[in-house]
C-alpha cells in the first residue's frame, strides 16, 4: 500500500468515521451540510475501543465528535464496542459488518484496530476508514488520525512538578504499549524540565494482549494508592476508564491527579473535581468531526493527519483554577515547543 503524505491540521472542520468500542446505536436523520436534517445519505460506523461510550475519557471524546456531526449534518450512525479479551478476529468482523451494512465512513477508535483496518480496508476499496492513534495500517482509503501526545503530556508534567510539594510524582498507564509510552515520556520530560531532581514512579496496569487496563477503575485505584503511599502527591493517568480509580485514590490520599484526553474536571463526579489539577487534552472529538465533515464535503481525509499542539489538537485544561497561577509558565513551554526550541521525546 502506498504511504500518503502527512497532513498537519491547523483548524480544519472536516469529518471522519470511527471504528471503536461502544454499545449505543443512535440513529439520526440524514443531512447534507447547509440543508435541512433528513436529506443526507451518509451513514457513519463508529467502532469503539474497550470501555466504549461512557468511559469518560478516550471513547467519550470520539463519541462527542460523532454527536456533533449528527447534530450539524444529520448523518445516520451506528456504534459498536470492543469487548475485553476479544480476539483480533472479532475486531475484523466488527468492521466487516459495518462496511457490509453500507456504513461509510467507518472509524476505528484506537490503535488496537490497526490490524483489523489493515485487513478489512483493502476488501472494501469504496469505503473510507478512519483509524485513530495509529499509522500501522495505511492505504488510499484510510485516514490515520494521530496526535503528538508527548507534547501535551510535557505540559502537564511541568504542571505536576510545579505543584508537587514532595518532589515525587506518578504516572499510571493503562496498557504497556508504545502509544502510552509517549504519554509517559512527555510527562517525565516536562517534569524534569522544571525540577531535574524530581522522582517519577511509573506503573502500567496490564501488558498486551491484555487491554483491560483501559477499563478497570479498581486496578487504577490500587496502583495510584501505592504511588500516593510512596510519597507522590500528583499522579497522571493515561488509562482510559481506569482513571476514575486514580481520582478516587487522590481524593482519599489528599493528593492531586491529572486527567487525560477529555477535560476530566467536567466528567468526574462533582465530589472528585477538587483533586483534578489539569487534564492533557487530546481533541479526538475534533478529529472525528473533521473526518466526517471531510467525507460529507466530498474530499475525505487520507494518509497521516496530525492534530498538533499549535492547532490545539493537544493542550492542557484550566478548569477548576488549580493551574491559574502557573499558566504563564506552561504557556511559555508551549511556545517553546511550537517554535522548535524544545524537542519533546516520544519514548522513554
Amino acid at each position: 500500500m502506498r504511504r500518503s503524505a502527512k497532513i498537519m491540521i491547523a483548524g480544519m472542520a472536516a469529518s471522519l468515521v470511527l471504528a471503536g468500542c461502544g454499545t449505543d446505536d443512535p440513529d439520526g436523520p440524514d443531512t447534507d451540510p447547509g440543508t435541512d436534517p433528513g436529506t443526507s445519505e451518509v451513514k457513519v460506523g463508529l467502532a469503539y475501543d474497550v470501555g466504549g461510550r461512557g468511559d469518560q475519557s478516550f471513547n467519550d471524546a470520539a463519541a462527542a465528535g460523532l454527536d456533533r456531526a449528527i447534530a450539524d449534518f444529520g448523518v445516520d450512525s451506528t456504534e459498536s464496542s470492543a469487548i475485553d479479551g476479544e480476539p483480533e478476529s472479532a475486531r475484523e468482523e466488527r468492521l466487516i459488518q459495518l462496511a457490509d451494512a453500507g456504513f461509510n465512513p467507518v472509524i476505528g477508535v484506537g490503535f488496537a484496530y490497526a490490524g483489523a483496518v489493515a485487513k478489512v480496508a483493502p476488501q472494501f476499496p469504496d469505503t473510507q476508514f478512519g483509524l485513530i492513534d495509529s499509522t500501522d495500517a495505511m492505504g488510499d482509503n484510510i485516514a490515520n488520525l494521530v496526535f503528538p501526545e508527548h507534547e501535551g503530556s510535557f505540559l502537564v508534567g511541568a504542571a505536576a512538578a510545579l505543584k508537587s510539594e514532595t518532589g515525587k510524582i506518578g504516572f499510571i498507564g493503562g496498557v504497556n504499549v508504545p502509544l502510552i509510552a509517549k504519554f509517559e515520556a512527555g510527562y517525565a520530560a516536562g517534569a524534569l524540565a522544571v525540577n531535574p531532581d524530581i522522582e517519577i514512579e511509573s506503573t502500567y496496569l496490564t501488558q498486551p494482549p491484555d487491554f483491560s487496563g483501559f477499563g478497570d477503575p479498581a486496578k487504577g485505584r490500587t496502583a495510584a494508592e501505592g504511588q500516593f503511599d510512596a510519597g507522590a502527591d500528583v499522579v497522571y493517568h493515561a488509562a482510559g476508564g481506569s482513571g476514575l480509580g486514580v481520582f478516587q485514590a487522590a481524593d482519599t490520599a489528599g493528593g492531586l491527579a491529572i486527567g487525560v484526553d477529555s477535560d476530566q474536571y467536567h466528567t468526574v463526579p462533582s465530589e472528585l473535581q477538587d483533586v483534578i489539577l489539569t487534564s492533557m487534552l487530546k481533541q479526538v472529538d475534533v478529529a472525528v468531526y473533521d473526518y466526517i465533515k471531510s467525507f460529507i464535503d466530498g474530499s475525505p481525509l487520507s494518509g497521516e493527519v496530525v492534530f498538533g499542539l499549535e492547532a490545539g489538537g493537544v493542550d492542557y485544561s484550566t478548569s477548576g483554577g488549580l493551574v491559574d497561577d502557573i499558566a504563564d509558565q506552561l504557556d511559555e513551554f508551549k511556545r517553546q515547543i511550537i517554535a522548535g526550541e524544545i524537542t519533546v521525546p516520544d519514548s522513554m
